[in-house]
């Protein structure tokens, strides 16, 4: 008796979600995301929208480090770069809170394929320390910078408005990440099933075997530069507009740091990755500052060694995946996913 799923027409075998479990469950998760907003709290709804954001920019860096092998310790730069260019665009020229953000992203975008050119010589250690300069760069001009960036003082932006409504509440501009997350998602979905897509992946297995097949080196890493750094302007658009206020400090090496490991714990080369990632290492810094909260009053000295704790868990986190589930949360709920479509026959 034949068992498994069969597909007859090109187009069933290369549908997004090719098994009925696979439907319901995206189906499920449209649902929840529509529904939270209305019964989460102003807590919850914050965090939701800063998981959002940070979706955006781990999908954006997974595309350029996951899909494509392309190290990059400049994902804090580039952020810099689309939140300073949506802001200035805004509270100085008095452009739309919309079109700044696509500017934005078109700048960061730019930006990227500029600091994307050492790659086609470099790879690896010698990319990442040259991304790292990226980084280093970008925040050296925005401080100093006084006359565009301001400097080291606080770029205020007004509150962004559509027809009249301030759309940075925390409800409202759920709807706002979310949506641009969700496309940011089918975008990149699609993206790898198309000629280009192919050749990022070639490029990460092989560059030398994907050259010899015709893929030019060059244009591809720029274009994956491009592309990473267009969802990553993005991300930092959103939070200018998000927060009203661009800071230099919101971008240090630190940024870059956390995005890389929100991709290498969610999954590199996965979009629900991005997603698994940029939840948990948002969700846990929060999980323990509201455990500290909770055991202040038995243990007075917590608010003090909280940070510390923060830190170490951190670190902790990325070791025991790295050691135990080099493939991330991905994979873990693919196993699961596994489990329970073989059961009782697992093995």
């Amino acid at each position: 008796m034949e068992s498994g799923i069969f597909h007859t027409t090109y187009r069933a075998d290369m549908v997004l979600r090719r098994t009925h479990a696979q439907k319901a469950r995206i189906v499920l998760l449209v649902a929840f995301v529509l529904a939270f907003p209305f019964f989460a709290s102003r807590y919850g709804l914050t965090l939701a929208n800063q998981v959002g954001i940070a979706t955006i920019g781990a999908i954006g860096l997974n595309i350029l480090v996951g899909y494509t092998g392309q190290i990059s310790l400049g994902q804090g730069g580039f952020m810099a770069v689309g939140a300073y260019t949506a802001g200035i665009l805004t509270a100085r020229l008095g452009m739309p809170w919309y079109a700044s953000t696509l500017v934005a992203c078109l700048v960061t975008a730019l930006v990227g394929a500029i600091f994307g050119i050492p790659s086609l010589r470099l790879k690896g250690l010698y990319l990442a320390i040259a991304t790292l300069a990226a980084q280093e760069i970008i925040i050296w001009v925005v401080t100093h910078w006084e006359v565009v960036t301001g400097g080291v003082d606080a770029l205020v932006v007004p509150n962004p408005m559509l027809f009249g409504v301030q759309m940075n509440t925390d409800f409202r501009f759920y709807w706002v990440v979310w949506g641009l997350a969700g496309l940011t998602a089918l975008f990149t979905v699609n993206l790898f099933r198309t000629r280009y897509g192919r050749a990022f992946i070639a490029i990460r297995d092989q560059d030398i075997a994907a050259q010899v097949m015709g893929v030019d080196l060059f244009r591809y890493k720029l274009l994956a530069f491009a592309i990473s750094s267009f969802f990553v302007g993005l991300a930092g658009a959103l939070i200018a507009h998000y927060r009203n206020i661009v800071t230099w400090e919101r971008f240090t090496i630190d940024v870059s740091v956390l995005y890389l490991a929100m991709i290498i714990i969610g999954g590199l080369g996965s979009v629900s990755g991005s997603f698994f990632g940029a939840a948990f290492m948002t969700l846990l810094p929060a999980a323990l500052t509201n455990m500290s909260r909770a055991l202040k009053n038995s243990i007075p000295v917590i608010d003090a060694v909280i940070p510390f704790i923060q830190q170490a868990t951190f670190g902790l986190v990325i070791i025991l995946f790295l050691i135990f589930e080099p493939e991330g949360l991905r994979k873990m709920w693919q196993d699961l996913k596994d489990y329970f479509r073989l059961w009782p026959f697992s093995y």
